[in-house]
């Protein structure tokens, strides 16, 4: 995944059967947080994660979508069940989801490249199938994004 990442990002290249970093990467090495943004730009935006699914699937929507969503819902905890009620609506009369594959694509595609690139932090509780998923936003994410529903957000207290 790095080695397409970087080949993709036209931070490497393949000469002479070994991969070498090009100048724009020799460029980025004195300046992290550029380095970062193209990184991130690439994975999160222009990455096909399909490859990492079993069948795949791809979710329903779009990163405009998910973004403002996670923003508003992630600002105190998220569970990946309460981001497909919000995002998919109840599939079932109790108000749950059983389209594990749908949970699964929006993981893959969304959730786990969010934790990945340090976006979200994901804190796991329990075991086997009692276990949970909940997604908190990390300082990372309010420096980097600015979308249409900051102004729905009441900021975290702190004690």
């Amino acid at each position: 995944m790095m080695h397409d990442l970087l080949l993709n990002a036209k931070l490497a290249r393949h000469r002479k059967g070994a991969l070498h970093i090009t100048r724009l990467a020799g460029k980025l090495r004195g300046d992290p947080s550029a380095l970062w943004a193209l990184l991130a730009q690439q994975f999160l935006f222009a990455t096909d994660h399909t490859d990492y699914t079993r069948f795949g699937d791809r979710p329903i929507g779009n990163w405009d979508i998910f973004l403002n969503v996670i923003n508003v819902e992630a600002q105190q905890a998220v569970s990946e069940e309460r981001l497909c009620h919000v995002l998919y609506a109840p599939r079932k009369a109790d108000g749950r989801h059983d389209d594990i594959r749908m949970k699964a694509a929006l993981f893959i595609h969304v959730l786990r490249p969010l934790c990945w690139m340090g976006l979200l932090e994901e804190v796991r509780s329990g075991a086997g199938f009692k276990r949970e998923e909940h997604y908190f936003k990390t300082e990372i994410w309010r420096e980097v994004f600015k979308l249409d529903t900051d102004i729905h957000l009441v900021p975290n207290t702190r004690h």
